[in-house]
């Protein structure tokens, strides 16, 4: 594994838990390009890393909630399909949709009980999705959080702004329509955490697509999300 170096410390003392959907049995959403299985798993935890790995540069305990032991931050535009994700804790990945949402939020509550009797005050949780909609359908980056939680509403606004104004720096005249909304899903139900649910864009549409297929890109987005996610 590859060591990554420390730059600073202003995230000591700081705990983040990063969820690429799905994973193991469940690839997700999935697309056909060029004859080639696109896997919304595989981007997931792909951009997951990068977030991950730019909270540990400056000094965050970070928590990559399900593990691939042979995938590690990769450069290619078409990321290998498998199946071998485990949890958190190295268990088996259920295929039952419900077992395996438990499960992850399960793992997060004990860490998240566990930092707080030693007195962390800061913790929160990202979880990153691929969306799949009708191919013609262009989306932009879509941001939830648990309902009634104004903390919850104020941090996906935040990472949501952040990304609207790094398309105007990065491609002005764009325009930026990603979202943020409330939404009654079983994570932001159940998890401790401060937690954003992030859609990054719809795997059947070829504009999405580039989003998240350029290794450029997903760095790109994976330190805008960040940016948003620290503030």
């Amino acid at each position: 594994m590859r060591k990554i170096p420390l730059l600073d410390k202003k995230l000591a003392g700081k705990v983040y838990y990063i969820d690429a959907g799905h994973g193991g049995p469940d690839p997700g959403a999935n697309a056909k390009l060029n004859g080639h299985r696109m896997c919304e798993d595989e981007y997931a935890y792909d951009i997951s890393l990068r977030v991950a790995r730019n909270l540990v540069e400056h000094g965050a305990i970070v928590y990559m909630v399900t593990r691939d032991i042979n995938d590690g931050i990769r450069d290619e535009q078409l990321l290998k399909c498998d199946s071998d994700e485990l949890s958190y804790e190295g268990e088996a990945i259920p295929i039952n949709q419900k077992q395996r949402l438990n499960q992850r939020c399960n793992s997060v509550n004990r860490l998240y009980l566990k930092h707080k009797k030693q007195g962390v005050k800061s913790q929160r949780q990202i979880i990153i999705h691929v969306d799949s909609r009708n191919k013609k359908m262009q989306t932009d980056v879509f941001f939830y959080y648990k309902t009634g939680v104004k903390e919850g509403k104020t941090l996906a606004q935040s990472m949501q702004s952040t990304l609207e104004k790094k398309y105007k720096e990065a491609q002005p005249g764009r325009g930026y329509d990603g979202e943020v909304s409330s939404r009654d899903l079983y994570q932001l139900r159940f998890s401790k955490p401060l937690t954003v649910y992030v859609e990054i864009g719809n795997i059947r549409n070829s504009f999405d697509q580039q989003r998240f297929m350029y290794e450029n890109n997903r760095q790109a987005l994976a330190n805008w999300l960040y940016e948003g996610f620290i503030k």
